[in-house]
């Protein structure tokens, strides 16, 4: 038995979905973000399927975003499963939150832009207020069966978050597929802080499309998304979506033709109306796309004398 929840979040993706998996134990998927109003929702649904929070013996996070790892605290009496990578979320230790700023800023600098916008970092500190503060009592990664759940299978689902995993049953065909796939809209590969520290960031876009290309291998009758309605046709709606990055990519290609260009011009071109309300998200992905023009051979990448990066046609 999956049993869906809807909660409401404060984010612009609205709202975000929570899945309770009866088995030989009693499974909640994503717990939500850490608003009053997500708790009442969350209780509500658990209410529905005839549970109340104290029957919860085991809570799954998909990954660390705020819409979805909000109210781990809230279930004394579960176990808290995870990647590895949501730890530090979850910990909020402050050696982490300044090694979280100074990861972004630097990032802000490379991208070329303007000091004006550099006090966005403390922007992005606000959503962690909404991720739980109780860390994971174990760790779950590539291959392991989910415990109380023989039929599921972890596997790693990187690209929209470095902590991103996905829950397969080969035998039913199902997916509990958090943010990786979503009926309506392509999820966005954010740039995320490496855990050790002087790695090279990720590089999330390839990342995605190694993650969904082996979504696509599989024989996905049906996945339980993060937001929105189930997504069936999984292989074609998968072609259609690495078909569209590509072309934004070449756009974003044709964007070099009269020379060189910064991260932060491109998303002023690639994103007019809205890259200044959403600043993380659309230099995420311009990020994306050059990075996959970059592995494909097609630009290359200079740095000046101030540390910005620069790219033009190879």
């Amino acid at each position: 038995m999956i049993h869906k929840i809807i909660i409401p979040t404060p984010f612009a993706v609205g709202d975000v979905n929570s899945y309770l998996i009866k088995g030989e134990v009693l499974t909640l998927v994503d717990a939500g973000p850490k608003t009053d109003q997500a708790l009442l929702a969350l209780k509500a649904g658990i209410q529905e399927a005839g549970y109340s929070l104290s029957d919860i013996e085991q809570v799954v996070l998909t990954h660390h975003h705020p819409d979805h790892a909000g109210w781990v605290d809230a279930f004394e009496q579960a176990i808290i499963l995870g990647h590895v990578y949501n730890q530090v979320w979850l910990t909020k230790d402050e050696d982490f939150l300044q090694y979280h700023d100074e990861f972004y800023k630097q990032c802000l600098i490379e991208e070329g832009v303007p000091a004006l916008y550099l006090a966005w970092v403390e922007k992005m500190r606000r959503p962690l207020n909404l991720i739980g503060n109780r860390p994971l009592d174990r760790f779950l990664a590539e291959g392991d069966v989910l415990p109380g759940h023989p039929n599921f299978q972890v596997i790693e689902t990187l690209g929209h978050a470095q902590s991103h995993i996905s829950l397969w049953s080969e035998q039913s065909g199902v997916l509990i597929g958090g943010d990786h796939i979503l009926e309506k809209i392509s999820s966005n590969p954010l740039i995320e802080p490496p855990i050790e520290r002087g790695a090279a960031r990720s590089k999330s876009m390839l990342q995605y499309n190694a993650s969904l290309k082996r979504v696509q291998a599989l024989d996905v009758q049906k996945i339980y998304s993060g937001h929105g309605n189930e997504v069936y046709n999984v292989s074609d709606l998968i072609s259609s979506r690495l078909e569209k990055q590509k072309e934004r990519a070449f756009k974003v290609l044709d964007m070099m033709k009269d020379g060189e260009k910064t991260i932060y011009e491109l998303t002023q071109q690639l994103f007019p109306k809205v890259y200044e309300k959403e600043l993380g998200l659309t230099l995420s992905e311009t990020i994306g796309q050059v990075d996959y023009l970059m592995d494909e051979g097609l630009i290359k990448e200079l740095e000046n004398e101030k540390g910005i990066l620069l790219y033009e046609q190879a």
